[in-house]
Formats: structure tokens, C-alpha cells, sequence
């Protein structure tokens, strides 16, 4: 048996269906670009407010993004009171070093690692400066492509 709040709340999830104000986990999962288990995830850690309407998870979209707006990101990664990848400042992770650069982030890691381009530790994350970047490149990048084609040439 029913009781007058579960009726009611049944009546809202109805018609917050039929207002298509509302999308299911999968649609949710497609609209950021994660996958339903990360949605799962935030739903169960109570980061994402969703409710069971008959068989079917559905969330309000006004809370979705209310969480994407609150979602972890590390570029809103703070160390100290300051961002640790401020690219106005000339702060890059590694893997947006790797991204400008055009090659994998393991060769970006591996560099750091040997000494070829110097990085700074900032908490967790691995800070490289501007400077160093275009240093690394004009060292060892320009000099790396000068060196296939003469390598091509040989043969």
C-alpha cells in the first residue's frame, strides 16, 4: 500500500519524465563523456542525486550540472592557494607538455626522469615551466628530426 508521499513522489518523477527534465544514467554517461560506471560511481559516493523511476536510474538535469561543475578536474588543482598547471603563467602538466609536443607523455616522463627536461614536483603532480619546454624542444626535439632525415637520406 501507497502511502500520500510515495504517491506524491511518484507523480513528480512522472512528470519530470514527461518534462524531459530528466536523462537516464546512460545519457548522463554520453553527455560527459565518462562511462555509466563513473555515473554509478558518483551516484553511490552521493556526488550525483538520482532516483529509481520505475526500473530505470534517471537523473534531473539540473543536478548533472550541478556535479559537472563541482567534478574533480586536475586542472582546477590547487597547491599552496595556487594552480598547479596555470598555463597563463606557463605551468603544463606532463601530458600537455606531450600533447604540444606531439609525442607520447611516457617520452615526456622518461625526459624528466634522465634529466633531459627539467620538472618541478608540486604536491602530486609534476609542473613543467614554460621555459623548460621550449628549452627541451630546441635541444632535443629539432635535433631528433635533423637526425631522421639525415638517418633517411643514408639509405
Amino acid at each position: 500500500m501507497y502511502t500520500i508521499n510515495e504517491n506524491t513522489q511518484q507523480e513528480q518523477q512522472t512528470e519530470e519524465l514527461q518534462n524531459k527534465d530528466v536523462v537516464s544514467i546512460t545519457g548522463a554517461a554520453k553527455l560527459h563523456n565518462v562511462t555509466r560506471q563513473a555515473i554509478y560511481v558518483a551516484i553511490k559516493q552521493k556526488k550525483l542525486k538520482a532516483y529509481k523511476n520505475v526500473s530505470r536510474w534517471v537523473i534531473n538535469t539540473n543536478d548533472l550540472e550541478d556535479y559537472k561543475k563541482q567534478k574533480y578536474s586536475r586542472s582546477k588543482s590547487t597547491y599552496k592557494g595556487e594552480l598547479v598547471f596555470d598555463n597563463n603563467k606557463g605551468f603544463y602538466s606532463i601530458n600537455q607538455v606531450a600533447k604540444l609536443l606531439g609525442v607520447p607523455a611516457q617520452k615526456i616522463y622518461y625526459a624528466t626522469r634522465i634529466g633531459l627536461m627539467k620538472a618541478t614536483r608540486k604536491g602530486a603532480a609534476w609542473v613543467v615551466y614554460k621555459d623548460d619546454l621550449k628549452c627541451y624542444q630546441e635541444r632535443f626535439l629539432t635535433g631528433q628530426a635533423q637526425q631522421e632525415i639525415a638517418t633517411s637520406e643514408a639509405m
